[in-house]
């Protein structure tokens, strides 16, 4: 597990190999996210309103020292 292993990308480093482990530099541009289109006239959503849950009370109870 170091410079002498073929399988590790610090073994490929030292040997000077490529592969899975060791990646060769794309000739390829980097992927650059381009603007989305803008739309002429944006619709607005209707949203309906959502119903309120109810929830109950929680009741909390506490235990009383008792006196003995």
């Amino acid at each position: 597990m170091g410079k002498g292993d073929k399988k590790t990308a610090k073994g490929k480093r030292t040997i000077g190999s490529y592969g899975n482990t060791r990646k060769r530099k794309s000739d390829l541009p980097a992927v650059v996210n381009k603007p989305k289109a803008v739309a002429a006239a944006p619709v607005a959503e209707v949203k309906e309103p959502k119903a309120k849950k109810t929830t109950a009370a929680k009741k909390t109870t506490t235990k009383k020292a008792t006196a003995e």
